[in-house]
């Protein structure tokens, strides 16, 4: 508000100062959540605990593409024979979006 587009036009003294309070202290207690939140991530990792989603593609998924592209195979003709294991869209075969990412960050940390 008071850095943004119209920077001096609000007055906070003015007859709006309560609003200006209860945005300022919104403000602060939003910064005091992330300061929280920063040091549970951080306690978490340190106990090997990493959030996010599971991956979709399984490290024996991965290893079968790796070996069959090897082969020659394209990933588009891999993708059908591949039925994920568990998830909202288990016994469905994972999309080729999803294969391609699992090998970007297979040569990622291969690299």
């Amino acid at each position: 508000m008071l850095a943004g587009p119209l920077p001096g036009i609000y007055d906070p003294t003015g007859p709006r100062k309560l609003l200006f309070a209860f945005f300022a202290a919104m403000a602060d207690r939003a910064g005091e959540h992330l300061r929280v939140d920063a040091g549970g991530l951080d306690t978490a990792a340190r106990k090997g605990k990493h959030g996010g989603r599971p991956p979709v593609i399984t490290d024996d998924m991965l290893h079968t593409v790796l070996r069959r592209r090897a082969s020659g195979e394209s990933v588009e003709q891999i993708q059908p024979d591949l039925i994920l294991p568990t998830g909202n869209r288990k016994g469905h075969n994972p999309s080729v979006a999803s294969i391609y990412r699992a090998l970007a960050e297979h040569a990622k940390r291969e690299a």
